[in-house]
């Protein structure tokens, strides 16, 4: 099945040398697989390498266990002029049941760059489907979040006026 350029689905089977103390997928070696993912998805669709920027709200919704298949299934939601937010589900599936559990979500935000390590210009994304209107949608909320709050955060870390 070929997909859309700005889509890519992942599939890793969790091994005994990703579990933590509790036996459970430690949460950064998932956190590793979604850069990984976040990466492959954005330089594909961006046609050149591509450098992570920031990761947002990673929900560790339930606790992957060793022996699971997990998949990651990325999106790039929204582009700017080099940079490109992608939207990643982790869905995690237990291979004797079959049971499919949503695990965790997040969002990357991946900047385009050129060959001297300097952001180049990305095409823009064009959503299609309701699903694509809808994350694209959705990131452009988040992203006047994301400005929102470096503004408020940078209002109060500034010093006092004389």
């Amino acid at each position: 099945m070929e997909m859309p350029a700005h889509q890519l689905t992942m599939t890793v089977l969790m091994t005994p040398d990703m579990a933590n103390f509790s036996g459970n997928v430690h949460g950064g070696n998932i956190l590793k697989l979604l850069d990984q993912v976040a990466y492959a998805c954005a330089s594909r669709y961006a046609g050149r390498y591509v450098v992570t920027l920031s990761v947002d709200r990673v929900m560790f919704r339930q606790p992957v266990h060793v022996g699971e298949l997990v998949t990651f299934l990325a999106s790039v939601n929204h582009t700017g002029t080099s940079s490109m937010e992608v939207g990643i589900k982790v869905l995690a599936e237990n291979i004797r049941t079959q049971v499919v559990r949503h695990a965790n979500s997040c969002f990357f935000t991946m900047v385009a760059v050129d060959d001297n390590h300097k952001p180049a210009p990305v095409a823009p994304l064009r959503p299609f489907t309701p699903d694509e209107k809808r994350r694209h949608q959705a990131a452009v909320v988040r992203k006047q979040l994301r400005q929102e709050l470096e503004a408020r955060f940078e209002a109060i870390s500034l010093p006092p006026a004389d």
